[in-house]
């Protein structure tokens, strides 16, 4: 199993809008349950090593309620190899599924794509998570970009950790980092379908501004592969940046 450290240095995206998935690198399965918008209610365990889970008898597989989906995330996905799951509304969908719908989720699983689009009316999914060593290599698939846009945003913002500073009290205290609207990251759309990174390694942040700068570096699947290019094009200046004007809490795009 790789190590995968680097992970919080960088967040490549790359996306397929024609299919609606994104692949990426440097995203967690709980910074993911953290940011998404819209908060899946359970989540079949399509591929796992989860413990804790409960047992459906009509899939014969597991799945995680919500009770137990903070359990999930805060176990280490990561060791476990391929994690792939659907959400669903209530187990009632579940009891419903018919054998050819469960029989392409069990190939999406299994190689990681789908024989169609992967959602599903009986379970209301809005997302197909498919991870090779969660964080080094995901794939997921979006019903709304939205929901995409609203994750990412979140996620970006949470990777900032600006200085404490001196209140006017003279009290150290540190200012929180605003996510990154989703008007904000569109205008990267057609970046994105390039294949995008985002250098965490490289953000500047003072009491005026914060700066993630970023890089088109193109179409991998091998994220060994787009790590190595990341390190060549990152010693260039960036294609764009998003900066944060800290005084108001307002993000701008930035292209080149």
């Amino acid at each position: 199993m790789r190590n995968h450290s680097g992970g919080k240095n960088l967040i490549y995206v790359h996306m397929n809008h024609t299919h609606k998935y994104v692949l990426s690198y440097g995203i967690e399965f709980p910074e993911f349950m953290g940011n998404i918008p819209f908060k899946p209610a359970n989540l079949l365990l399509l591929k796992h090593k989860f413990e804790d889970g409960y047992f459906n008898m009509h899939t014969l597989l597991h799945y995680a309620s919500e009770e137990s989906i903070q359990q999930l995330a805060n176990d280490d996905v990561y060791r476990y190899g391929d994690f792939c799951w659907v959400d669903f509304t209530d187990e009632d969908g579940l009891n419903e599924m018919e054998s050819q719908s469960l029989a392409e989720l069990l190939y999406l699983s299994h190689m990681k794509t789908p024989l169609r689009p992967p959602f599903y009316r009986i379970l209301g999914n809005q997302y197909a998570y498919l991870a090779q060593e969660d964080g080094f290599f995901n794939k997921i698939y979006y019903k709304h970009w939205e929901h995409f846009y609203g994750m990412l945003g979140g996620v970006l913002s949470t990777r900032i950790h600006p200085k404490r500073e001196l209140s006017f009290f003279g009290r150290l205290r540190s200012r929180s980092i605003p996510p990154v609207p989703l008007e904000v990251l569109q205008p990267y759309s057609h970046f994105m379908r390039e294949g995008l990174a985002f250098s965490i390694e490289k953000v500047a942040v003072d009491r005026q501004r914060a700066v993630i700068p970023i890089w088109v570096i193109g179409d991998f699947n091998d994220m060994d592969e787009m790590i190595e290019e990341y390190e060549i094009r990152s010693r260039r200046a960036p294609e764009g940046r998003l900066v944060l004007d800290r005084r108001n809490s307002e993000w701008q795009a930035i292209i080149y």
